[in-house]
């Protein structure tokens, strides 16, 4: 065993009665041995996880050579806990604590044992600012924050999720004056012996020349976090637990240094948290398939491009169902291979998206990549998935996680964390909704870890048009951060206007440090390169698009009656009318429609309609479907996927015998992401162009030649698209009320202005998209409107300005500021306003929604999951309910507006659900079964809530 330096003389040894781990354990722990075993895995992950790149930014921030920044920074990790060497947190064991207690050299004022708002990783962050100062760190006695010995004492403060603000010198010189939870003199002895004694053991004697910049600050918070968790794992202290008698001498600390040393390169790769490599392959390697023009021409000139730049940002913009999938995946291979990045996250803006993607991205990952590729999917309710749920694993198996050893406060976040064998965004790969990507910008508990997982791969975002002001700001300053990592991103989008493009390249752009703006324009279909070296935004590259086709769009004026969108008397110009007849060919000579609707409601209303109108379709099992989000999320679930057997491609030519039988789904926008469904015609209420093209791009978009195509429609290359606009009774554009939430008045407005115009013209796809895209948001376009057209939609257009600008404002308020912007103060990325929460935060600054549970009241008065009273409501015990019943439960939670919810109290939960934070939320409605007479075929249930009446039947949740 190498032999280390002695205790320093005029040191005081350490106290093995200060305990760090309990929780699960035959006997305390002693806090030093965490400590080292922290260190020891840190260090082990440093090797593993962390590339060459970033290790030499590290070093290169510090001033010290690559050997002394590995020692430095295990160093700092096994200090996380130094807080623990304080009453509030020792008397928490008082079997423990009473041992030290009736020591007269660890002395407290009155009351400081019971400071518990005072917590352990606040009292880290007191304690060190003084002992690095002391160990010689640059310090600066003017800007505390300045300081390099305050910089990491707040950075290791930070490991429980949440960074301290800065604190003034006088209080880092005399901390228990200020804060009595530090304890007396006994104390701060302890912990500067404790430091001494990780200095020496580790060999973390050289001291920075600087501070690490925010990045690299987020870098290795991460590390650190990741360290303590898995070193907190009770199967992994139990083995390490000294032998009764040990007494920390300075031999015995060596030898627990060389066991924790050997373990800890195997935990680290037990937890899957290593590298996923990308080689630099074929096309034709990766998919089952040769590339289409799009693909091609990245095939052929983005390696040229990327080559000795390493990481940047590559836009691509096509329509949809023109393989943007394959040609991102593509492209995360070179640019994940140039900058020598980790993984891959592959963000989407549906959980149903999100589901779709995950089997892609997994198979893309057992062809083009090597080394750790372990997969999760990432979503609230990803748990719920059959394909993530039964998943083999990708690149081995790991033995699960294990209950964590913690003090009460912060057991709960270590364990979900560390709870299966995939680890969130910390693993190499993953594919999720764009909210876990966001949230790392938003001042929320653990949000720098999350940048930390973000840090090192490739970041894919789809359909990057989709997104609102408020999610728009959050994600230009997701990428600020991104650019200032170099990481390389991918960016998708089907439309995309030149503003909002040139939003997102600069946001990049100013992370890596390049502060002019840039006009981008981008080509459709097309992509553009920017990279993070130079700032250099190449010249956008037009490719052609196999699927040239003009669209057929015809808009129909229809008058809207907003009392019943759907139904009333069917009436000449009506929406039934309009809908009648554009169905017909469909319902008598077969092929298949897709019918969108604005609101769950309508569309509720409208499969009422055509159930009414087309009752042969009726009498065929899946002839008729609806699909939206208020169904409990297994029978959301089930429809989604009989809609992708129904709608989706064709396995091979082969299977082309004719036309599909006639078959209609009733839907809401989640058909607009990236769900490949394929319809014969499209028949759209009025939205904004951009959402009218997506929709579009449903239609024909895979090859049937004429054997295909029922006898009714267009030929191949030309889909046809059906818009119904609501008009008043003189014939203007009347926007009903209930879409006053969901699309602006103006944009609608715009969209009908320009589809008029060009009426009977068509729209050359992909020739017009970007033209039309533009110019449906462009100043000039009320010009040519006549008089009170053009000073109507001008004030709409500022209404929508306003709102967009408060979105913004807002959303640049709340969310954490540029990495350039946090100089030295990482409290900067805890900081929030007042009365802003985490749930505030998390669901879009109050969002209206909220989650129900309906249970099914027996003729016995039990209550029970299913209508058939098969499954009875778990209760579960002291302990709360077995994961089994969690799942069971959470199957058949449905979301549905916070208004619905207001006035009234559900049915009193069981009192175990409380132990689980997925339950606490739910709203339990006790539905009983109602006449139906008038809701036509099928069953339904019904509860009185408050003022209104809830109702679930075939056509998933309603409210009068």
């Amino acid at each position: 065993m190498m032999k280390r330096e002695s205790v320093p003389p005029g040191h005081s040894p350490i106290d093995i009665r200060l305990w760090g781990k309990e929780h699960g354990l035959p006997r305390p722990y002693p806090v030093v041995c965490h400590l080292l075993d922290t260190a020891a895995v840190f260090g082990a992950l440093w090797d593993a996880l962390l590339g060459d790149q970033v290790r030499e930014k590290v070093a290169r921030a510090l001033g010290l050579t690559m050997a002394e920044t590995r020692q430095v920074l295990a160093f700092w990790a096994g200090l996380h806990d130094l807080g623990k060497i304080t009453p509030p947190f020792q008397a928490q064991v008082p079997e423990a604590f009473a041992a030290v207690r009736s020591d007269p050299a660890f002395g407290y004022a009155p009351g400081a044992e019971r400071e518990r708002a005072f917590r352990h990783e606040m009292a880290t962050h007191w304690a060190l600012a003084l002992l690095f100062h002391e160990a010689g760190y640059p310090g600066n006695g003017r800007l505390m924050r300045a300081a390099v010995s305050h910089q990491v004492a707040q950075l290791l403060g930070g490991h429980h999720g949440c960074f301290g603000a800065v604190l003034r010198s006088k209080e880092v010189a005399h901390g228990s004056a200020h804060q009595a939870g530090l304890g007396g003199e006994g104390w701060a002895v302890q912990r500067r012996a404790h430091f001494v004694e990780l200095r020496r053991v580790t060999g973390g004697w050289a001291v920075p020349e600087r501070g690490l910049p925010a990045e690299l600050a987020v870098v290795v918070t991460g590390l650190v976090v990741v360290a303590d968790w898995l070193a907190s794992q009770t199967e992994v202290i139990v083995p390490l637990l000294p032998s009764a008698g040990w007494r920390g001498t300075p031999e015995e600390v060596d030898e627990h240094w060389e066991r924790t040393q050997k373990a800890a390169p195997g935990l680290v790769a037990g937890a899957q948290l290593g590298r996923a490599r990308f080689a630099a392959e074929r096309f034709e390697d990766m998919f089952p398939f040769p590339p289409n023009l799009l693909q091609a021409d990245l095939v052929s000139q983005l390696p040229g491009v990327v080559r000795g730049k390493g990481a940047g940002l590559l836009l691509v913009t096509a329509p949809t169902g023109d393989g943007k999938t394959e040609a991102a995946l593509y492209a995360a291979s070179v640019l994940g291979h140039a900058a020598g990045a980790r993984g891959l996250f592959f963000a989407l803006p549906t959980m149903s998206t999100a589901d779709a993607m995950y089997p892609r991205v997994s198979a893309f990952a057992e062809h083009a990549l090597s080394g750790e590729r372990a997969l999760t999917l990432l979503h609230s309710m990803a748990w719920l998935s059959p394909a993530y749920a039964t998943a083999g694993q990708v690149g081995g198996v790991a033995p699960a996680a294990g209950e964590v050893s913690a003090d009460a406060a912060t057991a709960t976040a270590a364990g979900m964390w560390l709870r299966g064998r995939l680890r969130g965004l910390l693993a190499p790969l993953g594919a999720g909704t764009i909210d876990q990507a966001l949230s790392s910008v938003l001042p929320i508990t653990h949000n720098a870890l999350r940048l930390f997982g973000l840090s090192d791969k490739v970041f894919v975002v789809d359909e990057a048009h989709a997104y609102g002001p408020w999610m728009h700001q959050l994600l230009t300053r997701l990428l600020e951060w991104l650019g200032a990592f170099g990481a390389p991103v991918v960016l998708l989008s089907a439309t995309l206007s030149g503003r909002t493009a040139s939003s997102l390249v600069d946001a990049y752009r100013r992370g890596a440090g390049f502060l002019e703006p840039s006009a981008v324009q981008p080509c459709y279909p097309g992509w553009v390169f920017t990279d993070a070296a130079t700032g250099e935004v190449n010249t956008p590259r037009e490719v052609g698009s196999e699927r040239e086709r003009t669209l057929d769009v015809q808009l129909r004026p229809v008058v809207w009656d907003t009392a019943d969108p759907a139904g009333g008397p069917l009436r000449a110009g009506g929406r039934r009318g309009a809908l009648r007849e554009a169905l017909e060919p469909v319902a008598s000579a077969g092929g298949t429609a897709l019918v969108c609707c604005t609101t769950v409601a309508e569309a509720q209303q409208t499969f009422r309609v055509l159930r009414a109108a087309f009752p042969q379709l009726v009498a065929s099992e899946g002839a008729l479907r609806l699909l939206h989000s208020r169904y409990p999320a297994n029978t959301r679930q089930r429809i989604t996927a009989e809609c992708e057997t129904a709608y989706g491609k064709f396995r091979s030519a082969a299977d082309i015998t004719g036309p599909r039988p006639a078959s209609i789904l009733v839907a809401t926008q989640v058909v607009e992401q990236s769900l490949d469904f394929d319809f014969d015609l499209i028949v759209s209420d009025l939205a904004p162009l951009a959402q009218l093209l997506q929709r579009a791009g449903r239609g024909r978009r895979h090859a049937r030649g004429s054997n295909g195509r029922p006898q009714w429609a267009l030929p191949e290359d030309t889909p046809r698209l059906v818009v119904l606009e609501p008009v008043d009774d003189k014939g203007a554009t009347q926007v009903p009320r209930t879409w006053g939430s969901v699309y602006d008045a103006g944009l609608l407005q715009r969209t009908a202005h320009l589809l008029l115009e060009r009426a009977g013209a068509g729209i050359a796809v992909p020739g017009h998209v970007q033209e039309l895209v533009d110019a449906v948001y462009a100043e000039d376009f009320v010009d040519h409107l006549d008089g009170s057209a053009q000073r109507e939609l001008q004030r709409m257009d500022a209404e929508r300005q306003a709102d967009e600008a408060a979105q913004a404002h807002l959303a640049d308020m709340v969310a954490i500021c540029a990495p350039a912007d946090v100089a030295g103060d990482l409290y900067k990325l805890s900081r929030r306003e007042a009365g802003v929460t985490d749930e505030l935060l998390t669901t879009r600054l109050g969002a209206d929604s909220g989650r129900v549970l309906c249970l099914y009241e027996q003729p016995d008065s039990s209550l029970t999951l299913d209508e058939a009273g098969t499954l009875p409501l778990p209760t579960g015990d002291r302990q709360g309910l077995p994961h089994a019943a969690v799942v069971q439960v959470m199957a058949r939670v449905t979301p549905v507006p916070g208004r619905w919810l207001r006035g009234a109290e559900g049915h009193p939960a069981p009192k175990s659900w409380a132990k689980h934070p997925v339950l606490c939320d739910l709203v339990l409605l006790v539905m009983r079964p109602v006449n139906i007479s008038s809701n036509g075929s099928g069953s339904a249930w019904s509860c009185r809530h408050g003022t209104r009446t809830i109702q679930i039947s075939e056509v998933g949740l309603e409210a009068d």
